[in-house]
């Protein structure tokens, strides 16, 4: 099933941006083998290289390790696993806050209706 992207934002670094999510939910536990280059590409609908790059480029970030011949492994380093998910999680803050803000929420209001949500008053 081809996945949809932000035609703003390169697609390699969207892919990795999902495959991040998923070592963090831990859907890839660290030691596990990635999906090959091929199944991957075949799974979002996106051409190999595309692939071959967004593997590359999470080997460069440390996240998955390359073993010659037997495939990319997500990582056993548990502090790059959990600097991840602190880069992960100040992202999504940082976007958070600056689509409240621009709607014209102050800081009070959003510490308030985080609070408020996150003890279930708000839920749909």
């Amino acid at each position: 099933m081809a996945a949809s992207f932000d035609a703003s934002k390169p697609i390699y670094k969207q892919l990795a941006s999902q495959m991040y999510w998923r070592i963090l939910r831990e859907e890839w536990k660290p030691g596990e083998k990635l999906p090959s280059v091929r199944d991957t590409a075949v799974e979002f609908g996106v051409n190999p290289n595309t692939v071959s790059k967004t593997y590359s480029e999470m080997e460069r970030d440390g996240v998955v390790e390359t073993k010659r011949g037997q495939g990319t492994f997500v990582t056993e380093n548990k502090e790059v696993l959990f600097k991840l998910r602190e880069s992960l999680k100040q992202e999504q803050i940082s976007q958070f806050t600056k689509e409240m803000k621009a709607m014209g929420f102050s800081a009070e209001d959003i510490l308030s209706g985080v609070e408020h949500y996150l003890k279930g008053e708000d839920h749909d």
